[in-house]
């Protein structure tokens, strides 16, 4: 290797693993500050938005390597988005009016005296994403209002959600099919329609007032529940979490709390989610393998979140008065068992079974009856636990699910048939979990004393923020 040609390999593989970072971490702020620089309704502004984000992103997978990566990445994406997406409206014969200030405003930018970023390197109003949603709507993070708009009630609401996840969270079209437990084909198309209604309906990206503000909320939430699902266990990559996805939402969270302090099921959802956080320092051991809840070691919870969430899931028992929970906060009840509990043989089960019969009242969903399902093993013996189980296993939703043979296997180990356990561990395996998660069932099955199933790629995962997916 000619001298120096090492020094490029190094410097071109860590702008790559920088790129990586930049697109999981600010995908979203990009596309907002593109989508609102292009202005207006959100409409096919929106397609343009992605568009030229992608091509931002394309460009630096071919200029960081070569030439390294900027100190300010996301300030560096959101200039060449920008000027992306005004060589588009250029094109477009409607917006040719709106021209001369879109060209006024990208020149200040590319030649601001600390560069595209700021004089703060945060990436300026835009590149940060939280400076111009204060100014303009009052919303610290811009991406909020970017989810408001997706969030529209012109979209079926599976539409609002996936379209959110896929425009805010920058999760790929695959990913987000995980999520909703369909094909990819299925959630392209209707990726596709959501893009499409909101093109025709002109949606401004801005935050509704209050009435159309409680209208979209429920949808707001649930968006926000499954970019924490998908941060909690990632469907992807080598390690079980992706804590930019969860910090994402937990960041979008406090800021839903903070439009609408009184909301029970907004401070269960916030509830929810920091009582999550609090025990992520223990879900994995040195190597990345998860480690079950059951042999945890609790002093490595975080105790400030934990008392934190305790406190906002006091309060929103004090906001819902006399009225039933919603399911964010029920499973915020479910988390605060856990997170009272001084050991895992502690633990409340019979309440826990009663919060997951509750839960499958409001939200009777296949991962909630399966987590019920469980729960009926912890609180009434495996036995009855592996009926249950098996009395939710001809949805075919979960047929692609490996945490359903992984709980059979669970049941199975605990009532001693240990050859049944392991055959169910290796039908997990087979269905491809995450990596980290691969990891996990392999330790379980060596614990049975059985080889491991043979290796493949990984593929589907995900446990989800709720009751259930407690490890």
């Amino acid at each position: 290797m000619a001298p120096g040609a090492g020094d490029d390999a190094r410097r071109a593989q860590a702008a790559r693993a920088l790129l990586v970072a930049a697109h999981r971490e600010h995908w979203g702020t990009v596309l907002a500050a593109v989508a609102r620089t292009v202005g207006g309704p959100l409409g096919g502004d929106l397609g343009i938005a992605e568009e030229a984000t992608q091509d931002a992103f394309v460009q630096a997978l071919e200029a960081w390597p070569r030439d390294g990566a900027p100190e300010r990445p996301a300030a560096w994406l959101t200039t060449v988005a920008r000027r992306r997406a005004l060589d588009r409206v250029r094109r477009d014969a409607v917006l040719r009016r709106r021209l001369p200030l879109l060209a006024v405003e990208a020149d200040r930018a590319a030649h601001a005296p600390h560069g595209p970023g700021g004089a703060d390197g945060s990436g300026g109003a835009y590149g940060s994403g939280g400076a111009a949603g204060a100014a303009d709507d009052g919303v610290p993070d811009e991406r909020l209002a970017l989810v408001l708009a997706c969030c529209h009630p012109a979209l079926a609401p599976e539409g609002r959600v996936a379209l959110t996840l896929r425009m805010v969270c920058g999760l790929s079209t695959a990913e987000v099919a995980r999520a909703f437990l369909v094909s990819e084909p299925t959630m392209a198309a209707r990726l596709t329609r959501a893009k499409r209604k909101v093109a025709a309906a002109g949606v401004p990206l801005r935050v509704p007032p209050p009435p159309e503000l409680a209208a979209r909320l429920p949808t707001v939430l649930d968006v926000v529940h499954l970019a924490a699902t998908a941060g909690h266990t990632a469907s992807t990559g080598d390690a079980l979490r992706r804590d930019d996805l969860a910090a994402r939402a937990l960041d979008l969270a406090r800021v839903l709390a903070v439009l609408v302090p009184r909301d029970p099921e907004v401070l269960g959802l916030l509830a929810l989610l920091v009582l999550t956080e609090a025990r992520a320092p223990a879900r994995t051991d040195a190597q990345g393998v998860p480690v079950p809840l059951e042999q945890q070691d609790r002093a490595l919870w975080d105790a400030g979140l934990t008392a934190e969430g305790l406190r906002h899931l006091g309060t929103a028992r004090r906001a819902l008065g006399r009225r039933r929970p919603g399911r964010h906060l029920l499973q915020a009840e479910v988390a605060a068992v856990h997170a009272r509990a001084a050991s895992y043989a502690a633990t409340d089960w019979q309440r826990l079974l009663l919060l997951h019969d509750a839960l499958c009242a409001t939200w009777p969903s296949p991962v909630v009856r399966l987590a019920r399902a469980a729960a009926v093993g912890l609180a009434r013996g495996p036995e009855q636990g592996l009926a249950a189980l098996d009395a939710v296993a001809g949805d075919e939703r979960l047929r692609s699910y490996p945490y359903l043979p992984a709980a059979r296997g669970e049941m199975l180990r605990r009532l001693g048939r240990r050859e049944e356990a392991a055959a169910e561990l290796r039908r997990a395996l087979a269905l491809q979990p995450s990596a980290a998660e691969r990891r996990g069932l392999e330790r379980r099955l060596a614990a049975l004393g059985a080889p491991e199933a043979p290796r493949r790629d990984g593929g589907p995962g995900g446990s989800g923020v709720s009751g259930g997916g407690e490890r």
